[in-house]
């Protein structure tokens, strides 16, 4: 019996920023694939910080899709709220190739919705709800098309995991190890009942000491604010204005247009997808 192929694609989240192991990263999708078998598993790990679904669609997909896994996980979008050119069609658009190429060489497929950066941040309001509203289309997107494709879908963009500041690091963007040992708990509980993980769930207890608050902040204070700048820069002005926008809408108590649009614009970027192919025997 050959050996379960476990793939991940993505940004920092999966590439497992938050959970350091040695020189590297380990994350959630590592300590996931150390319960999807009792013996042998095939893990392969092709997230990259700072990755938008550009870059899963057009770098990681074709590199996984060589590796026939027989368990794929997608979780993307962030790095797309954070970006100037950030377009919630596109996204759509991307997210559907990338779930289909997959679904259709038989892969099961691992999704995720994610917390927004802005309320993570703790950035003021007339910053943060813009960043709110493009990680709810992300969400939304996401949601739908992981419905489309029958993925496992993990629900991460709420409840009390992200008030919990003992599962976040210091940058409070990316989980600690305990925040991506309960990841990777969540979508071992999903995918045991479908025969899918039959090795021992991950432990939610960490293997490491917590960094010392010193520790925390002396990173934060490089590593994680230059992390930071990098993925923002380009959005800083366009954010201002609109910061500005959100302010005026406000005071003209108009606010409730800037949701309706962006759930216009979600509902027009799914309906301009292509219908999903059906398998060949199905036809």
């Amino acid at each position: 019996m050959r050996a379960v192929r476990f793939v991940a694609l993505g940004d920092s989240l999966t590439e497992g920023v938050g959970d350091p192991a040695g020189d590297g990263w380990r994350g959630w999708a590592a300590l996931l694939a150390g319960g999807l078998a009792v013996k042998d598993v095939d893990f392969t790990n092709l997230a990259v910080s700072g990755a938008q679904t550009r870059d899963v669609l057009e770098r990681q997909t074709p590199a996984a899709l060589d590796l026939r896994p027989d368990i794929v996980a997608v979780v993307i979008g962030v790095n797309d709220t954070l970006r100037c050119t950030f377009d919630i069609h596109a996204v759509a658009e991307r997210l559907d190739r990338v779930y289909a190429a997959f679904t259709q060489q038989g892969a099961t497929l691992l999704t995720a919705c994610l917390p927004d950066p802005g309320s993570m941040l703790r950035l003021p309001g007339a910053l943060a709800r813009p960043l709110a509203r493009r990680q709810r289309a992300v969400n939304a997107v996401v949601h739908a098309l992981s419905e489309r494709y029958g993925a496992v879908h993990l629900h991460a963009a709420e409840g009390a995991w992200l008030t919990d500041r003992g599962l976040w690091s210091a940058d409070r963007l990316h989980p600690c190890e305990r925040g991506h040992r309960q990841l990777a708990v969540r979508f071992h509980a999903m995918l045991a009942p479908m025969g899918k993980a039959t090795g021992t769930a991950p432990s939610p207890e960490p293997e490491f000491a917590a960094p010392t608050k010193s520790a925390s902040l002396l990173w934060l204070a490089t590593a994680g604010t230059a992390w930071v700048i990098r993925r923002c820069r380009d959005l800083l002005p366009q954010l201002m204005r609109l910061a500005l926008d959100e302010m005026r809408h406000r005071r003209k108590g108009t606010s409730a247009r800037l949701d309706l649009s962006a759930s216009a614009a979600v509902s027009a970027a799914l309906a301009a997808l292509h219908p999903p192919e059906r398998p060949a025997d199905a036809a």
